[in-house]
């Protein structure tokens, strides 16, 4: 045996343990790294992207990922908009490997409340999904008052014209009750 194979024998087993102790390293910090991820990054890592929510109701939404706030994020559908609370969600379909951090520490405050006094401001028709209860129910009317852990829906006839003050139902619905706020008209809108 010559003696430049020998050593070039080992040179490529010193290469090859170094690569695997690099690449060992790297899955190590890889792991270290994503556990600092959370959820909301992971949702704005995926922006623009169609996905599947599945609630722990049964029901589930599909649609373009339009938003992802520190609370709920937004989906896209062909008619409607679509907020959802995180806490409502069993798991997400479609999701992109990619995290997002963000970086404006207002936006990282705003939380559900702040999305539900928009709609409440814009006196938008909405359908309310419950997280407990039947897949399909949901709730129609437009959101009156939103306080710190619920809101006021003034209920509807489903979709229909808000009714008068002194002839309207105005029912209470706790924060953690919520599955899903559909919005009336078009998406984006």
């Amino acid at each position: 045996m010559r003696w430049d194979a020998l050593f070039e024998d080992m040179e490529a087993q010193l290469a090859a343990r170094q690569r695997l102790e690099l690449e060992a390293e790297i899955a190590e910090r890889a792991l270290v790294d994503s556990a600092g991820v959370q959820l909301a990054d992971r949702l704005r890592g995926s922006l623009g992207l169609s996905i599947r929510v599945h609630l722990s109701s049964g029901r589930a939404f599909e649609g373009v990922l339009s938003h992802a706030g520190s609370e709920a994020l937004v989906l896209d559908e062909p008619q409607h908009q679509v907020l959802i609370p995180y806490a409502a969600a069993a798991y997400y379909g479609g999701l992109s490997r990619v995290a997002v951090s963000e970086p404006s520490i207002v936006r990282r405050r705003l939380g559900l409340g702040s999305a539900l006094r928009g709609l409440a401001r814009n006196r938008a028709r909405v359908t309310i999904f419950a997280g407990h209860g039947r897949a399909d129910a949901g709730l129609h009317g437009i959101i009156d008052t939103v306080g710190r852990d619920f809101l006021d829906l003034a209920v509807t006839r489903d979709g229909g014209e808000r009714p008068p003050a002194n002839a309207r139902q105005v029912i209470a619905i706790p924060f953690g009750a919520l599955a899903g706020i559909r919005s009336v008209g078009a998406a984006g809108g």
